[in-house]
């Protein structure tokens, strides 16, 4: 007698909201599930779409995390094919370290699938690149300290004496905190951008300055499901910056590909 065929949990990026932002793979993972657990509170249904006949569909909203982590091994004690469906990328504010660790410690196995995180969902809408030659080259991906603690050494502040391009996540709620700690080191003048609900139906960007911030986001009704995004690379997307051109496609820039005396 042998034993039953059994396969590893799938956690899976399911992108920021459009169900075609998910990536080939993550899409056949959920061709393939027999279980799909969904973070309800954030994943759309209609990720749901490319989910067979007959597959169990489960908001993981109400499950506390034994409850999910087990629902996920009977999955695959059943040897059924499971899902463990999470919004953008599962990486970044995914709290799957957690569930990881928990299926560990049954021996169930797992693979993961990464997924476009909404900062990059934000960009593409805003026709926006983050990183500018000689502008700014580098990306914060970030939140602010709420019910959930930050580190002391990545506190906001301490964040944006850099003046790079950053994402603030889960924190739109506490927009009047967070214009106060940006607007000394960015300027109170200095456009940013409220992303909001993005590559949902209901997507929408405002654009308005730090200074501005909560009134933008009062006057929207804007509490929750938002990004903040600030820096140079907001106001270069509106054209209010001199254009540097890259090295890269430069004909006077010689690099393994191209030779510029040529």
């Amino acid at each position: 007698m042998t034993d039953a065929v059994t396969y590893p949990i799938t956690i899976t990026g399911a992108g920021p909201g459009d169900p075609e932002l998910i990536t080939v793979k993550g899409k056949r993972s959920l061709e393939e599930a027999d279980m799909v657990i969904f973070a309800g509170s954030l994943v759309p249904e209609e990720l749901l779409v490319w989910t067979k006949e007959g597959c169990e569909c489960l908001s993981s909203a109400p499950m506390d995390l034994d409850a999910m982590v087990e629902k996920m091994a009977e999955g695959y004690h059943a040897g059924k094919r499971v899902v463990r469906l999470h919004t953008g990328d599962p990486s970044l504010y995914g709290a799957i370290d957690e569930q990881m660790q928990e299926l560990d410690k049954r021996g169930v196995p797992y693979t993961v699938i990464p997924g476009v995180t909404a900062a990059f969902g934000a960009a593409a809408t805003m026709k926006m690149e983050y990183t500018l030659p000689e502008v700014t080259q580098t990306l914060i991906l970030t939140r602010v300290s709420g019910r959930t603690p930050v580190p002391e050494a990545e506190e906001l502040d301490r964040l944006a004496a850099h003046q790079s391009s950053m994402a603030i996540y889960l924190s739109v709620g506490m927009a009047e905190k967070i214009q106060n700690i940006l607007a000394p080191h960015y300027g109170a003048d200095s456009a940013c951008a409220i992303a909001y609900k993005v590559a949902h139906p209901e997507e929408e960007i405002h654009y308005t300055t730090i200074g501005q911030l909560a009134q933008a986001c009062e006057e929207n009704k804007i509490t929750r499901h938002a990004l903040i995004i600030v820096g140079k690379a907001v106001e270069a997307s509106l054209g209010d910056h001199e254009l540097i051109k890259s090295k890269l496609y430069d004909a006077e820039f010689t690099h393994g590909y191209r030779d510029a005396s040529k």
